[in-house]
């Protein structure tokens, strides 16, 4: 019988979306960058665990019954006597989306026991989570302790209106960059952080510094996959766009899971699993033409978040609703 999937341990921020078209009444939609990919990895029917922190008000008990109701479950002390966070989002005619936040944010205490304990096979964070005290430190400390037993990717999904400047948030992030197997960034993450760059040197130059992968997603463009041999071209899946909410989380959760199934990604009860799966993806990384589950995997993440385009608010696809488009795919992973 083959090993049960440990579960990802996502850990960050789950609020409430408020979306603001140019016309028409405003409407509540649950989100958060590390929910969304949480939401997206147990649609995708990946065991996944939420760190978090949501109130027990209305908006709170919308977002723990919105999550659940896919699979994700919220760790021990997950839910507070607090409000719950909110993120306006203010919906341009193209449907692109900039953000205004009320949000704190904390961690539960047992949270790097979690990741340093091995049960989680693979570790997600990434966007306010990682940059916003208090609960920054104890992000930083949760990847620091997880990377012994387990993989770990990171969304860095900057948000500037909750940052110093570049130059004081630079070395926090280039930290994570550093301890991860598998980084995403956007290009407007990348251009914010490096003003005076190009950004296409710093995503190869991050895939130098640590992660066996780097992935620039650029919008309308589609996207660049880097690593220290390479570069691999990801074009944009042609649709109809609703609103861009959560298209970026939905990426990262297809590329988590693609990697997931390629055993490229994912750890375990053994102190082993997470350093094999580590091997395997460096492996996978280790020619100038990348191997064939790792194409899966991005073509996976594309898919993933073209979907979510089409859709208002942050509403990544289930496994089901991909089983077409992969069964008419050559190079498709095997969901």
């Amino acid at each position: 019988m083959p090993t049960p999937e440990a579960p990802t341990l996502v850990i960050g921020e789950a609020l409430t979306d408020i979306l603001a078209g140019p016309s028409g009444p405003r409407r509540c939609r649950p989100g958060g960058s590390p929910a969304n990919v949480a939401l997206g990895l147990a649609r995708l029917d990946h065991p996944v665990q939420l760190a978090t922190r949501v109130g027990r008000d209305g908006l709170g008990q919308e977002l723990q019954s919105h999550l659940r109701g896919s699979g994700v479950l919220l760790t021990e002390g997950s839910v507070v006597d607090a409000p719950t966070s909110s993120a306006t989002a203010c919906l341009d005619r193209r449907g692109v989306a900039t953000y205004d936040f009320d949000i704190s944010w904390d961690l539960p205490p047992a949270v790097v026991e979690v990741a340093r304990s091995g049960a989680t096979g693979h570790l997600h964070t990434g966007s306010i989570a990682a940059t916003l005290a208090p609960g920054a430190d104890q992000v930083l400390a949760a990847v620091d302790a997880a990377r012994g037993r387990s993989t770990v990717s990171y969304d860095p999904n900057l948000r500037p209106a909750l940052l110093g400047s570049p130059d004081e948030e630079r070395p926090r992030i280039e930290h994570l960059v550093s301890a991860s197997d598998v980084v995403k960034a956007s290009q407007e993450d990348l251009e914010w952080l490096y003003p005076d760059r190009d950004i296409r040197r710093m995503a190869f130059r991050w895939a130098r510094s640590g992660p066996s992968l780097v992935v620039l997603t650029l919008g309308a463009g589609g996207a660049q996959a880097w690593w220290r041999q390479g570069r691999y071209d990801l074009p944009a899946m042609p649709v109809e766009v609703n609103d861009t909410v959560g298209a970026g989380d939905a990426f990262m959760a297809g590329l988590i899971s693609g990697l997931l199934r390629a055993g490229m990604l994912g750890g375990g009860a053994r102190r082993s699993d997470g350093p094999r799966a580590r091997t395997r993806l460096r492996a996978a990384t280790a020619t100038a033409n990348p191997r064939p589950e790792l194409v899966r995997a991005l073509f996976l993440a594309s898919h993933a978040a073209a979907l979510t385009c089409t859709r208002e608010g942050a509403d990544p696809p289930t496994r089901s609703e991909v089983s077409d488009w992969v069964a008419g795919q050559s190079s498709a992973p095997a969901l």
